[in-house]
């Protein structure tokens, strides 16, 4: 009896190990996850997808030529430099982030500083050459951004100390050199053109005003929760400086001019552009903006967080709604 047992007890220890090991795998997926902030990884999947879009509706060969292997590739090479910027950001924050945000993977102790710093060397190293290997235009713009990404987070420049130009690196990231770097790249693979701004068509022009202004909005508020973490760690932003409520309505206005500014633009009728859905859209995106900021209240912390997350669907929306406005034209 006691063998049987004992056989028993073996197997079932055997039977575990797989189950153990599975359970690990899922909780450290499930934390790389949200090393990468999600809210990032998605914006950077659709800005990838939407200038695409943009790409093939805006030249010569519109569906004729579909390079998927070239879109898959872009894709993941931005996503690998999007991981390093933010991966890099947490490593460079992680005590002020034990106060702000203490569900991230470090500062919750999911990710050791080793596992983390592994985890970002090889995001930036795979980012660089998956670029190289795809073109010149896609390697500058990868390589541009993680340069700026760098100079933000890392001692001794560490801009992400003064309000300005902590700004001034997310939307020139984000609202330039990604909406630019990218219709070039795809562009010259849909087209094998090789010029550089004068072959920007003003649609494009206008989607990359619209994200430039739109990101500011983004890169002010995003502060406001944080503002005790800040405070204690010496961090500068515009809501210690002006208080949150000023800069919530700041980026409120802001925000309105970003869609005012598309509506405007769809009224004069830019080119290859549906104006009819331009105007529409972004018409009523702009009520929904106002009417959901009526209910948030500045002093919950989770309010304002959530209402941050709205203004992020706001920017996910966009790669849907331009792209459509293009294909529809």
């Amino acid at each position: 009896m006691s063998q049987l047992s004992s056989q028993k007890s073996s197997l079932q220890s055997l039977n575990s190990i797989p189950l153990n090991t599975a359970k690990q795998t899922k909780s450290w997926l499930y934390s790389f996850w949200k090393f990468s902030r999600p809210h990032t990884i998605i914006g950077t999947s659709l800005s990838v997808l939407g200038l695409y879009l943009i790409s093939l509706a805006l030249t010569s060969n519109n569906f004729a030529t579909i390079q998927l292997t070239q879109l898959i590739g872009s894709w993941i090479a931005c996503l690998c430099g999007n991981v390093y910027i933010v991966g890099l950001n947490q490593l460079e924050d992680v005590e002020i982030d034990q106060i702000n945000k203490p569900h991230l993977p470090i500062a919750a102790g999911e990710f050791s500083r080793q596992q983390a710093q592994l985890i970002v060397g090889v995001m930036g190293i795979s980012a660089l050459v998956l670029a190289w290997l795809q073109g010149l235009y896609l390697f500058g713009m990868v390589g541009s951004s993680l340069a700026i990404g760098t100079a933000y987070s890392l001692p001794p420049i560490r801009l992400k100390q003064f309000p300005f130009w902590a700004a001034l690196c997310i939307f020139s990231v984000r609202g330039t050199i990604v909406n630019l770097g990218l219709f070039l790249h795809f562009n010259w693979v849909l087209t094998g053109n090789t010029q550089i701004f004068g072959n920007i068509p003003p649609a494009v022009w206008a989607l990359t005003l619209f994200i430039l202004v739109f990101t500011i909005a983004i890169a002010i508020f995003k502060d406001i929760p944080d503002m005790e973490g800040d405070r204690q760690y010496n961090i500068t932003t515009f809501t210690i400086k002006l208080g949150g409520a000023a800069v919530f309505n700041l980026a409120r206005w802001v925000l309105t001019v970003c869609y005012l500014g598309m509506i405007i633009a769809g009224v004069l009728l830019l080119p290859n552009v549906n104006s009819t859905f331009l105007v529409v859209s972004h018409l009523l995106l702009l009520v929904l903006m106002w009417w959901q900021s009526r209910e948030v209240d500045l002093q919950d912390k989770r309010a304002i967080a959530s209402y941050y997350q709205f203004i992020w669907k706001l920017f996910f929306l966009e790669y849907f709604i331009f792209p459509a406005a293009c294909l529809l034209a």
